[in-house]
């Protein structure tokens, strides 16, 4: 069981540079242009609606600008196909000049899939008259199928690297109470990794309190508490935090992030407003690291039954986590956890997921300053009723009911949004 904790965190923890719905196109051109002969001439990209809706609104690292066409360009000119996630990390102004002259010959084609996998990317490539492809599914870099040269490198369409059974046992095994073991008793030397999710996240947050980024959510929040408007309380600096964070990384910051589940800004929501916790209560490194991996395992979990990309905002689910290590941090126990998990599930669980964007910023703000509430709440042995909404009396029965609400209720709500989206003026 520890050997699958640690397997998870690395596997879903991982740095990612710029959102990863455009990046994970970068990726998937990348790949495919590695295996040409020169320079590709023509791009054709298509990809699901999830990865339509999150990946059109926001900007791309670097480049002041936004697109999924700008996206495939950049990574099949200049991207490294062996960085995962951080495949623009070597963008040059020379770079991304090409990328926008390419998108601007029209030389790149977007159109959607006619799939109902929420994380689907299908990029083809030609050059010299000679063709690549690659397919990324399932997660924003699994590569499932890749050819070039004549030749089929990897063909992973009809399995996937863990296989379907492997998986369900490893979530089956999940839950809160043997998060919560694990996390208060894994080796120090295990986890504290996951301290650099802190340094890193943090660098983007400082980032976006320093500079005019996006909608300035966390900016506006930084100086209302100057003056005096608000006070610079654990629900107004830990949703400061996380928010500037969002600031930057949505428009377009060339730092780093730690992820969750696919997500930076899930990363950022799971991270900082531990740390700020974490720092107000005068907490160690040790004790730090327990509760980041509390917040990640436990967003981690939840996110399985949501499933990857949904209508349901995936900020909630990582302030879910947060909360849940809030509540360690401030001396509660498995009990307090679970009634700030109900709390949250009673209170922000419709938050709708309508694209990756500026004012994501905002639903992490108000997701952040639910989970002090949630949290706070719990402490005191308050929690919405198993009798309420969608809440059971049981939290895994209730974490299971919102990944119900989120991967089948809102399918409809998916589709709205998207035509909406693409409709608009």
């Amino acid at each position: 069981m520890k050997n699958s904790f640690l397997e998870l965190i690395h596997r879903e923890v991982v740095p990612a540079l710029g959102c990863t719905e455009p990046v994970a196109i970068s990726l998937a051109a990348a790949k495919g242009a590695a295996l040409l002969p020169g320079e590709p001439d023509h791009i054709d990209v298509s990809v699901s609606a999830n990865i339509l809706k999150n990946a059109m609104g926001v900007g791309i690292p670097g480049t002041g600008s936004q697109g999924l066409d700008l996206a495939a360009a950049l990574g099949a000119l200049a991207g490294d196909g062996e960085a995962g996630l951080e495949v623009l990390r070597s963008l040059t102004p020379g770079d991304i000049a090409r990328a926008k002259d390419f998108v601007a010959e029209k030389k790149v084609v977007i159109a959607l899939a006619p799939v109902t996998e929420p994380v689907y990317i299908d990029i083809t490539l030609t050059a010299r008259g000679e063709t690549a492809r690659t397919i990324i599914t399932k997660t924003h870099t699994n590569v499932a199928y890749l050819e070039g040269g004549g030749r089929i490198l990897i063909n992973r369409m009809t399995t996937d690297e863990v296989s379907a059974e492997e998986e369900d046992v490893l979530f089956e095994t999940l839950t809160l109470r043997s998060i919560y073991d694990y996390a208060l008793s894994a080796p120090f030397d295990d986890i504290k990794f996951i301290l650099e999710a802190a340094k890193m996240n943090r660098a983007a947050s400082r980032e976006g309190l320093t500079h005019k980024y996006g909608l300035e959510v966390g900016r506006t929040i930084q100086e209302s508490m100057e003056r005096g408007i608000l006070s610079p309380g654990l629900e107004n600096l830990a949703a400061m935090e996380a928010a500037a964070a969002s600031d930057a990384r949505m428009a377009g910051c060339t730092l780093p992030v730690m992820s969750n589940s696919g997500s930076g800004n899930q990363g950022i929501t799971a991270t900082l407003p531990v740390v700020v916790a974490a720092e107000m209560q005068g907490a160690k490194d040790e004790e730090l690291a327990r509760a980041l991996i509390l917040s990640h395992l436990t967003a981690i979990h939840i996110k399985h039954y949501t499933g990857r990309l949904s209508a349901l905002c995936g900020a909630i689910i990582a302030a879910t986590g947060a909360s849940c290590a809030i509540v360690h941090l401030l001396g509660g126990g498995y009990d307090e956890m679970s009634y700030a998990i109900q709390n949250m599930v009673g209170d922000i669980a419709g938050m709708i997921c309508d694209g990756a964007k500026n004012s994501c910023a905002m639903k992490i703000s108000t997701s952040v300053k639910t989970a002090v509430q949630a949290a706070l709440m719990g402490l005191r042995g308050i929690s919405v009723s198993g009798k309420e909404g969608i809440i059971s009396g049981d939290v895994e029965k209730t974490i299971r009911n919102l990944g119900k609400l989120g991967k089948l209720g809102m399918g409809e709500t998916d589709r709205v949004i998207l035509d909406i989206m693409i409709n608009k003026d």
